[in-house]
């Protein structure tokens, strides 16, 4: 059929340019590719947890979150979570990737979103269908600019970027978003866990923990070592997604298993204030070494040529060992070809010199 000719000539196309991607079976390596920052996921207390509620629950949720699928589990996971962010609620999702989608539909209205934020929010505003537009990354006066043109209900922003893992300045984004009247969501995927006191994210460590104008929405696959997302803010916004939002309705609840382990997870996390802080100097470390700017949190992402020197660069630390992201186009706000190292504070201090020792070696 024509349409599977297209196709095969649409992959073809992106292996010539670099661009082809392949699921494998991870190898056995010294991990800089994941986002297990505080290397929670297998902390002995966080696997109990999860053992046992798979011997309560079983294996899946048995249903929606409306249906059958919610449990004390998901409910306390929700109040620990939103007293963590010091927001009055939190509302959980089955991935942050939903998150994303159910928080921008649900506060439907004109989007201006970061450039270099994340897929997930920018294919949400896609979605809703609304007007929409970016601004240049972290830049306010373009923000102010776009805020005046396109008068937006929503500003969306990351308090850690992603690939380059810088920060937003969230007290001049909130103070200009605030003045032109416009709601604010704070994508803290990268930053609950990791900064902020007791790891409470970027929004908490930027002194707008509660405020009602600004709506957080995380994941709890990356420092909390599990699975899931969350929305939390106003009791009014809980309400809301309660009622409309599809992404919460139609959608099989997160595992109990999932979520206990998470909420485990989340209570270690509090308390990890060492864990930050080597986090920070492994950090620091890469940065140097690899000559890219110091990172808010535990990513960073030095440049590595086109798609085929990035993606040769991960093979020849695949060779020796070590495991590191391979971030090509579209994947790249910056639409440049970069390898990206996650820091991970449950490998070995040794283990992690050492493998990124290797990642210098072989840099193009």
């Amino acid at each position: 059929m024509r349409v599977w000719d297209r196709l095969a000539r649409k992959a073809e196309l992106r292996g010539r340019a670099g661009l082809a991607r392949d699921a494998r079976p991870r190898a056995d390596a010294i991990d800089l590719a994941g986002n297990d920052y505080l290397g929670l996921s297998a902390h002995p207390d966080v696997k109990a947890a999860s053992a046992a509620a798979l011997e309560a629950h079983g294996l899946g949720a048995g249903g929606s979150r409306l249906v059958r699928g919610t449990t004390e589990i998901h409910e306390a996971f929700e109040a620990d979570f939103a007293g963590h962010t010091g927001t009055e609620t939190a509302t959980l999702y089955s991935s942050g990737y939903l998150a994303n989608l159910g928080a921008i539909a649900a506060l439907a209205g004109p989007v201006l979103l970061d450039a270099h934020a994340h897929a997930s929010l920018h294919d949400a505003a896609r979605l809703a269908g609304g007007p929409a537009d970016t601004f240049a990354h972290n830049d306010l006066e373009d923000l102010e600019r776009k805020l005046t043109e396109l008068r937006p209900s929503i500003v969306v922003v990351e308090s850690v970027y992603s690939v380059l893992g810088d920060a937003a300045p969230l007290v001049d984004i909130h103070a200009l978003a605030a003045a032109h009247q416009a709601l604010m969501i704070v994508d803290e995927a990268h930053a609950v866990g990791t900064i902020g006191e007791n790891g409470g994210g970027g929004v908490a460590a930027a002194g707008l923990a509660g405020d009602p104008g600004v709506v957080i929405t995380a994941t709890l696959s990356k420092a909390l070592g599990a699975a899931g997302g969350v929305i939390a803010g106003p009791e009014v916004l809980r309400r809301h997604l309660t009622d409309t939002s599809r992404t919460f309705i139609y959608d099989t609840a997160p595992p109990p298993a999932v979520v206990a382990g998470a909420s485990a997870a989340l209570a270690i996390a509090r308390g990890a204030d060492g864990a930050r802080a080597e986090l920070g100097r492994r950090a620091a470390l890469a940065a140097r070494a690899l000559d890219a700017p110091a990172p808010a949190a535990g990513v960073l992402s030095p440049p590595a040529g086109d798609a085929h020197a990035a993606r040769a660069w991960a093979e020849r630390c695949a060779d020796r060992g070590v495991a590191v992201g391979c971030f090509r186009p579209p994947s790249t706000p910056d639409h440049r070809s970069r390898l990206r190292i996650t820091i991970n504070v449950g490998v070995e201090a040794a283990d992690f010199e050492k493998a990124l020792h290797v990642v210098e070696e072989e840099r193009p």
